[in-house]
């Protein structure tokens, strides 16, 4: 399909340091809010799992009908996508008895898979020309496969190689940290974006289980309600800006 005649502007935020901030709290987000549904609530694995994925898929739903990017619809269905790829990897792990080493390398795998598909079919990675159905479809694969891979990703290097809540976090940052230094000395900006991209999933859910499990499991003790209410607060009031923003934008449009 051509992009011109579709009508489809890119459907993905401009990326800023406002789209960092939300995704690493829309991760963290993931983190917490799935734990005070399945524990805190009471729902387990299996309801929360099923809830979210049909509210994912009403969300989906509305974002794929969309001619252009609408920041509290992309950004809502940012949220249930982590949220959901917690739920996969927590299922794996606890229910399935999956070890974090082989549901961190099936999910690298099936990141790959879709990378290699999506560049055979469209010849581009770049999140700035998400200007067709099949390519926004590409695009949300790769997101649930990063969040799913992040998730376990960061579970395997907090517990099962002990690096703990505190330094899992600040070794992720710092692996972020080196994809923005590559990035200003000329790497490929697609490559450094779908890293730092990746990273981010396990430096939220590190820094989600940092916050909220107790202290004698090294973390803060904040607990999943209160976390998951302040940052669902500032993800609330960060969208609101960039929605507001591009309805300003629209309006000049016309």
């Amino acid at each position: 399909m051509n992009a011109t005649n579709s009508g489809w502007l890119n459907k993905v935020p401009e990326v800023t340091l406002s789209f960092w901030i939300i995704k690493v709290m829309s991760t963290t987000v993931g983190e917490t809010f799935a734990d005070f549904l399945a524990v805190d609530v009471g729902w387990g694995l299996g309801i929360t799992s099923a809830v979210m994925a049909l509210l994912l898929a009403a969300a989906l739903t509305m974002q794929l009908r969309k001619r252009h990017c609408e920041p509290w619809i992309y950004w809502l269905n940012v949220v249930l996508v982590s949220i959901l790829g917690t739920q996969i990897t927590d299922i794996l792990t606890d229910e399935l008895n999956v070890s974090l080493y082989a549901s961190s390398a099936f999910f690298a795998g099936l990141l790959a898979v879709n990378f290699a598909v999506w560049y055979a079919r469209e010849r581009n990675l770049s999140i700035r020309e998400i200007v067709t159905p099949r390519r926004e479809g590409f695009y949300w694969a790769t997101v649930l496969c990063t969040f799913a891979l992040g998730t376990a990703g960061g579970d395997l290097a907090t517990e099962a190689l002990g690096l703990g809540f505190g330094v899992g976090s600040l070794i992720f940052t710092v692996l972020i940290a080196a994809c923005l230094v590559a990035w200003r000395l000329g790497v490929n900006t697609v490559l450094v974006f779908w890293l730092a991209y990746i990273l981010t999933r396990p430096l939220g859910a590190s820094l989600g289980d940092l916050l909220t499990q107790a202290r004698e499991y090294g973390g803060l003790g904040m607990g999943a309600t209160w976390t998951s209410a302040i940052f669902l607060c500032v993800i609330f009031m960060l969208v609101s800006v960039a929605q507001f923003s591009a309805n300003q934008a629209k309006r000049i449009a016309r």
